[in-house]
C-alpha cells in the first residue's frame, strides 16, 4: 500500500486516472484505502436543473450519480442519495456563492464546488473545489497556454468544541498542475505534478465557519504556490541552466506559477 502511494505521487495527473485502475486491479483489497488516498483531476459535469457546472469527485458520488451543490439533485437522477441536513445545507449553499466569488476574482475565471456533510464525530465535513483551465481553447479569462490545468481540492474537518465556543479545522490540500507551452524559439515545455499539505487549527466560533475555513484555504493555497514555485520551476530552472548554460546576458523564463 505504501508503494502504491508513492508511485501514485510520481504519476502525472493526466495519467493519474489510468495509474489508479492498473492499482486497483492489483490490489483490489486496498481499493478503499486507494480510492479515499488517491486525488484525481477533477470532471465537470452540467446540472440540468440550474444550469450550472459543477465539479465531480467522490465526495459528492454515490453509485454512479454525483451531487450538485447548486440544485442538491443526483445527475444521472437517484432516488436514496444521501443529502446534507438542512442546517447544513443552508451552510453548502452560502459557501458555494462565496468561493464561486473568490474563485472568479482570484483565478479569474474557472469552476467551483463546495460539497458538506456529517461525519460520525457531531461535527462535519466541507470540500472545496478549484478547476481552473488555462488552455488556449479554455473558456476562462487567462487561456495563454497550449494546454493547461491547475485543480485544487481542499477537505476541512470541523468538530466543534463541547460548549459550542471554539473548533478544531483539519485542513488537508492538494493542488494538481499540468501546463504545456510551444513557441518557435523555445520549443516543447511540458510541467506536471501534484502536492499536498495538512493544517490543524483551533479557532474561536464567534465569526462563523465560512469565516474560518475561507481564511485558512487562502493561506494553504499561498503556501501551496509558493512551493510549486520552488520545487517545479525553481528546480527546472536551474535544471536548464545547468545543462545548457544561456549566454550571457539572456536570462531563462519559465511560466507564471500563479493558477493558470
Amino acid at each position: 500500500m505504501e508503494a502504491a502511494l508513492d508511485l501514485m505521487r510520481r504519476i502525472p495527473p493526466k495519467k493519474s486516472e489510468t495509474a489508479l485502475n492498473a492499482l486497483l486491479s492489483l490490489l483490489p483489497h486496498h481499493s478503499s484505502d486507494l480510492l479515499s488516498q488517491v486525488d484525481l483531476p477533477l470532471q465537470v459535469s452540467m446540472d440540468d436543473a440550474s444550469m450550472k457546472e459543477f465539479l465531480l469527485c467522490e465526495y459528492n458520488r454515490d453509485a454512479d450519480s454525483y451531487r450538485s451543490p447548486w440544485s442538491n439533485k443526483y445527475f444521472p437522477p437517484l432516488e436514496d442519495g444521501p443529502l446534507p441536513s438542512e442546517e447544513l445545507r443552508n451552510l453548502e449553499v452560502e459557501a458555494n456563492e462565496i468561493f464561486s466569488i473568490y474563485c472568479d476574482q482570484y483565478y479569474e475565471g474557472g469552476i467551483s464546488s463546495v460539497y458538506m456533510w456529517e461525519d460520525d464525530n457531531h461535527g462535519f465535513v466541507a470540500c472545496f473545489l478549484i478547476k481552473k483551465n488555462g488552455s488556449k481553447g479554455g473558456q476562462d479569462k487567462r487561456g495563454n497556454l497550449q494546454e493547461g490545468s491547475w485543480d485544487a481540492i481542499h477537505v476541512i474537518e470541523v468538530s466543534p468544541d463541547e460548549d459550542g465556543i471554539a473548533a478544531h479545522y483539519c485542513l488537508t490540500s492538494t493542488v494538481m498542475l499540468s501546463l504545456t507551452t510551444e513557441n518557435k524559439t523555445s520549443g516543447n515545455f511540458k510541467l506536471a505534478g501534484s502536492i499536498r499539505r495538512q493544517m490543524n487549527l483551533d479557532l474561536s466560533m464567534a465569526e462563523g465557519h465560512l469565516c474560518n475555513m475561507g481564511r485558512m484555504i487562502e493561506d494553504m493555497e499561498s503556501k501551496l504556490r509558493n512551493s510549486l514555485e520552488q520545487v517545479y520551476f525553481g528546480k527546472t530552472r536551474e535544471m536548464v541552466c545547468t545543462l545548457r548554460p544561456p549566454p550571457e546576458g539572456v536570462q531563462i523564463c519559465l511560466p507564471d506559477s500563479r493558477p493558470i
